[in-house]
């Protein structure tokens, strides 16, 4: 199977570069296009008047999305010194569904991030991305485990 255009979700965790350069491999055999994705979490009480006043938060989330145009900057680079096409994407919500949107939205036939590997407590407690976008992707996805 050849892909045509990778979609590699990454954050600041070194199992993310391993993803990266999983993709980068990858994309030298097949040629593909790749999008790097970075998604910025947004709370879930953004709506409310509470952080209109509450400049630390908004100071946050725009540093968090000012730090990820810089990530997907550098990232972007490994693609273009290979002479890969490569595009950068920021979605804003929880980290499962703005992979699989960005991956709807870009047409990608495979998805590659990193897995944390978290078990037990700290699994239940924060949940597992990886395992989210296994159940609900209609594309393949590989994982990168550490």
């Amino acid at each position: 199977m050849s892909y045509q255009n990778i979609l590699v979700a990454v954050d600041d965790s070194p199992i993310s570069y391993a993803a990266v350069e999983h993709t980068l491999s990858l994309a030298k055999l097949s040629g593909a296009k790749v999008t790097v994705l970075s998604v910025v979490a947004v709370d879930p009480y953004v709506g409310v008047d509470f952080y209109q006043v509450v400049p630390a938060i908004t100071d946050h989330f725009m540093q968090a999305e000012a730090h990820a145009k810089t990530q997907l900057q550098d990232i972007s680079q490994s693609f273009i010194r290979d002479g890969i096409e490569v595009q950068t994407k920021i979605h804003h919500g929880p980290a499962s569904e703005g992979i699989i949107f960005g991956a709807d939205e870009v047409g990608a036939d495979l998805i590659i991030m990193g897995s944390h590997g978290r078990t037990g407590v700290k699994r239940l407690l924060l949940g597992s991305v990886a395992r989210a976008v296994l159940t609900e992707s209609h594309i393949p996805v590989l994982i990168v485990k550490q």
